[in-house]
């Protein structure tokens, strides 16, 4: 009998605890200092209206892997679903990612794919031949007035500093298109489980040799040695108790609204104003648009620093960031018995089918 522990109920534990509970030798036990399975990923019915809401934010899984795509399909219905995501930009609502219909709404212009290609061309700053950071990515991609109408305000709010301080990387995740698509990811498999996330991590859970400890939070003082291995997903800084400082990290919070019907028409719409303080507002009622729901419930995001009792979300990666975390790679070096997997244990953005791939990988070398 081999026994495993497993910090963390996200898609890196539970794919993990999922792998290895083929075996029926393996034991594995996991701790989760939520009150639930899931991570970030967790969904719950509203009790007022009974709309499946994302509690920690919107999440569409999306990815250009098909063994993936099919993998997560063994634990849910994946209802096909497309983002369309709005931006609202001095009481003008836009389409993103840009495309042909914002440039041309935005410019006041007709123009064919071809002549909105050469446009931007031509307003794009072409002295920046290596950008060093998201601005200059930014207006080399697309130049000054549609940088600061669509990126500099949200950006600024996003990550609490200028787009200046920001890694140019941040940027590429975003396309810019010179047809009407709006789709807003480029992957070919998009989709909502049906009966929401969490219905997933229970049927990835459930088996005899996984138990979950749910409110139990590891730290430094929890015995390690009866374990053969341990799958570690929390902040890597954390585990080692910050001895080489804290790593930075923006969290977003949520102000609840009700009303009745429909009340912004659209899943998703971005606020680019850098004066008005939220980000972005989703109505949950349209992830799901197979049911049907009279009232509905939406969500102001704001975003701010992440301080000791907020949950990390977006690691920020500033020059200090990435000095910290070379400490702590070395430090992870020495240690054996112990796998560092997912977004908080690697300091890394990363999307759901990123980490789901990760952990089938690790789970596979493992095994």
């Amino acid at each position: 009998m081999k026994k495993y522990l497993i910090i963390g109920s996200g898609f890196s534990g539970a794919v993990i605890a999922e792998q290895l509970s083929k075996n029926p030798d393996n034991k594995i036990l996991i701790l989760e200092e939520r009150n639930h399975i899931g991570g970030n990923c967790y969904t719950e019915r509203d009790k007022e209206t009974n709309i499946m809401v994302h509690k920690y934010g919107p999440h569409i899984f999306n990815t250009d892997n098909e063994g993936i795509w099919n993998y997560i399909q063994n634990f849910c219905e994946m209802i096909p679903f497309v983002n369309r995501v709005k931006s609202i930009y001095k009481s003008e609502v836009y389409s993103l990612p840009i495309n042909l219909h914002t440039i041309n709404q935005f410019f006041k212009k007709n123009l064919n794919p071809r002549e909105a290609k050469l446009f931007i061309e031509n307003i794009a700053q072409k002295n920046i031949v290596e950008p060093q950071n998201f601005e200059e990515q930014a207006l080399k991609f697309i130049g000054k007035d549609l940088y600061e109408a669509f990126f500099y305000g949200y950006t600024k709010k996003q990550w609490g500093c200028e787009p200046s301080e920001l890694p140019a990387s941040i940027l590429k995740r975003l396309p810019v298109r010179f047809n009407y698509n709006d789709n807003y990811y480029n992957n070919p498999f998009q989709g909502i489980p049906k009966e929401g996330y969490t219905s997933i991590f229970e049927k990835m859970l459930d088996s005899e040799n996984i138990e979950v400890l749910l409110n139990t939070k590891f730290d430094e003082s929890y015995d390690l040695s009866g374990f053969d291995h341990i799958f570690y997903t929390g902040p890597i800084d954390a585990f080692f108790n910050y001895k080489h400082g804290k790593l930075s990290y923006r969290t977003v919070f949520f102000e609840k609204h009700f009303s009745e019907d429909d009340y912004q028409g659209n899943a998703v719409i971005n606020y680019a104003d850098p004066e008005i303080p939220y980000t972005r507002i989703h109505e949950h009622k349209h992830f799901t648009p197979w049911e049907s729901h009279y009232k509905t419930v939406y969500f102001k995001e704001f975003s701010k620093e992440t301080e000791e009792e907020d949950i990390p979300y977006y690691p920020k990666r500033l020059s200090k960031d990435l000095e910290i975390l070379s400490k702590y790679e070395t430090e992870k070096e020495g240690l054996e018995k112990i796998t560092f997997i997912g977004r908080l244990a690697t300091y890394r953005y990363m999307d759901m089918h990123h980490v789901i791939g990760e952990a089938l990988e690790i789970a596979k070398d493992f095994i």
